[in-house]
């Protein structure tokens, strides 16, 4: 049966059951158990969501910017969460781009208290491991308006009006465009140097910056300036940054100071006719009850991952820990088949290893503590993750 059939909870509760834990707020749970892995034993950190409790509710925690980082902790105490897990991979470093700085922008969308923060970098951008077959950056697990979770893909749909005629929006507060394409920053972007959005290609993350780009500035629907390279520093709030590479460049360059311009955008899901009040981007491992096929079952990681059960109305966040004891953590296939131990009819893999991280506070606590052992030895500041929050 491979290695997927070493993965087993110790003492945990019958399949179908995720294991009963400490109450940390109404519909808010917490436990800690042992997984047997084919790499030895992994220890994991287990928060269930109760989403149709109407006291509780999950988003986004992000430090303000999509271009910023902060640790999973102070995210939460800034936000007032209860608890909360690590998110989305994320541009975390630039050694193949000399002088140009790591953003710290996450690699897919990103959906906080309703409002769109930003889309996903071509697949060939992204950081982490690789995607499993037919899943893409654009891949979510979010929450709808209906309170329930479910997993889905979002796609950028925008474009920009011009004199000359209507152009492609293919990017909007990402760290990569695509190549010959034209995206837009506003001030959910935060300060961070726009130079890395240009560098690479669709396919190769580590291909140069392109020296054919072209940005320009517009403000109450007019263009009020143009530079030939990137920019940094805050956006206004009534001010759109588009940014163009090669044919992209070459169509901001027939824009003039003065010319009307107007920028559209939004996030459009692949199956749910239920607007997302919280989206975060990482890629699927359980469908429909069922594991992804192909999944990686031979690479051992401390890991997080989140998924739900009853219809998407419980949620399930599950961290390792990076303990020395625990740090050969799971394979994602054994990520998968723990999931579906615990009930989950689906999950989706977020960052781990040094990212990897579950805090909670205790109720008669004031600040959330770090549950898990992050494997770096502290913590680690990262874009964005989940929130749990409690109005009980």
């Amino acid at each position: 049966m491979g290695v997927l059939a070493g993965a087993a909870l110790t003492g945990a509760a019958p399949a179908g059951a995720a294991p009963a834990g400490r109450r940390l707020a109404p519909g808010v749970t917490y436990r800690q158990f042992d997984i047997d892995g084919a790499a030895g034993k992994a220890r994991a950190h287990l928060l269930t969501v109760d989403l149709a409790n109407p006291h509780v509710h999950v988003d986004l925690l992000y430090p303000g910017a999509v271009a910023a980082r902060a640790t999973v902790s102070r995210l939460a105490d800034s936000a007032g969460a209860v608890a909360g897990v690590n998110g989305d991979f994320f541009n975390i470093t630039e050694t193949q781009h000399p002088g140009v700085q790591a953003t710290g922008a996450a690699v897919g969308p990103a959906v906080a208290d309703g409002r769109v923060l930003k889309a996903a970098v071509p697949k060939g951008q992204r950081f982490g491991p690789a995607l499993p077959a037919g899943t893409t950056t654009r891949d979510v697990f979010g929450v709808g308006t209906d309170r329930r979770a479910r997993l889905d893909r979002l796609s950028l749909s925008g474009s920009v009006g011009t004199p000359q005629g209507r152009l492609p929006l293919k990017g909007l507060n990402q760290y990569a465009l695509p190549v010959d394409s034209v995206g837009a920053f506003t001030a959910r972007w935060g300060s961070a140097s726009r130079a890395r959005a240009v560098c690479g290609t669709d396919t190769r993350r580590a291909a140069p910056c392109s020296d054919d780009t072209y940005e320009v500035k517009v403000r109450g629907g007019r263009v009020v300036s143009a530079t030939a390279a990137p920019g940094s520093g805050s956006i206004p709030a009534d001010t759109t940054v588009l940014l163009g590479r090669e044919e992209g460049a070459r169509r901001l360059r027939e824009l003039s100071v003065g010319d009307p311009v107007d920028v559209t955008h939004t996030l459009v899901a692949a199956s749910s006719g239920v607007p997302y009040t919280f989206a975060i981007g990482g890629f699927p491992v359980l469908r429909d009850g069922s594991p992804l096929s192909g999944l990686d079952d031979s690479t051992s990681a401390v890991r997080t991952v989140v998924g739900y059960k009853g219809g998407g109305q419980q949620m399930l966040l599950l961290a390792l820990d990076g303990a020395a004891k625990y740090r050969s953590g799971l394979t994602v296939a054994e990520e998968a088949k723990t999931m579906r131990s615990l009930g989950a009819t689906a999950a989706f893999n977020l960052d781990g290893g040094g990212s990897t991280e579950l805090v909670a506070r205790d109720t008669d606590a004031t600040a959330v503590t770090v549950r898990n052992h992050p494997s770096g030895g502290a913590e680690r500041p990262v874009p964005n993750g989940i929130g749990v929050f409690s109005t009980g």
